[in-house]
């Protein structure tokens, strides 16, 4: 069986992370995985583009994230119409229904690392939020909820706001700049784990201090939070989605019943529990269909 998978950029961590899962779900069911992936990072051209190359080769399946909400969907309805089942992961598909999605809420991660920096600060002091990309989807959710949580401790100010574009190298830039406008920034809510270590980068240059937290769980930001370097991060696993992704494909393939719908739990990394996560993504264990409950 071979399956075609789509991610959105060879920058983030998690989208390296993403593929592995997909790999190691077809060496435990036996299929054959290819990657398509925008040499230009989250860029809908070149993903369109791909998809006509990757059908080209008739895949029996297609594992897919859209890199932008809407200006992939002619591509998109082009899979249907070859009769190429979708299986969605990390953002969903506007154009139609795909055979089974994976996902975690970006909301509810947000809202939570959100909650958990809050209540560390216990309700006070001035913060600073790094954006993804201005039409990602998760980066849109996951500011949206960082504010949500924001209003419920009224003692937090948010001074600044960069965009990062879910890079290290653009997120220290960007930050190292807002540590100059800014004498006080006591905290940091980074829309990806990836920014959040681009955020340390910046405060470290400048000799400078502020809690910071993230999304992803990367073994980078899981490092970083076992030195004390960073607070927490909530644990957006794309790699388990990729996984199940994959998974469901393969046994659609084989005709068996697959859920329509997978969503992960939210798990905060911090202090505490690090250590449950510290290990590279290939030893990480993985959620079969039938681990799930």
């Amino acid at each position: 069986m071979k399956i075609a998978v789509f991610t959105k950029n060879l920058s983030n961590p998690a989208y390296a992370a993403a593929r592995l899962g997909a790999e190691r779900a077809a060496a435990r069911w036996g299929a054959e995985v290819r990657h398509y992936v925008p040499e230009k990072a989250d860029d809908p051209v070149q993903q369109s583009a791909l998809i006509g190359h990757a059908l080209a080769t008739r895949p029996d399946a297609i594992v897919f994230t859209p890199v932008h909400p809407t200006r992939v969907n002619d591509a998109i309805a082009s899979i249907r119409v070859a009769g190429v089942p979708i299986f969605g992961f990390v953002n969903r598909m506007p154009v139609g229904p795909c055979v089974s999605y994976v996902g975690s809420s970006d909301i509810g991660l947000a809202e939570d690392i959100g909650e958990f920096l809050f209540r560390h600060l216990q309700g006070r002091g001035e913060y600073a939020i790094v954006e993804g990309p201005p039409e990602s989807v998760t980066s849109l959710e996951r500011v949206a909820a960082f504010e949500a949580a924001a209003r419920r401790h009224p003692g937090m100010h948010l001074v600044a706001r960069c965009s990062g574009a879910y890079q290290r190298e653009p997120a220290r830039l960007a930050f190292a700049a807002l540590l100059r406008e800014h004498a006080r920034i006591d905290a940091v809510l980074a829309a990806n784990d990836i920014m959040a270590i681009g955020v340390l980068d910046a405060l470290e240059a400048a000799r400078r201090q502020a809690v910071v937290v993230g999304v992803n769980a990367i073994p980078q930001a899981v490092q970083a939070i076992g030195a004390g370097r960073m607070l927490a991060t909530a644990d957006f696993n794309a790699m388990q989605m990729c996984f199940l992704a994959t998974e469901c494909a393969i046994r659609h393939g084989r005709g068996e019943a697959v859920p329509a719908e997978i969503e992960l739990p939210v798990a905060i990394v911090h202090g505490g529990n690090w250590r449950q996560w510290d290990r590279p993504y290939e030893q990480r264990e993985l959620l079969a269909l039938k681990d799930l409950h």
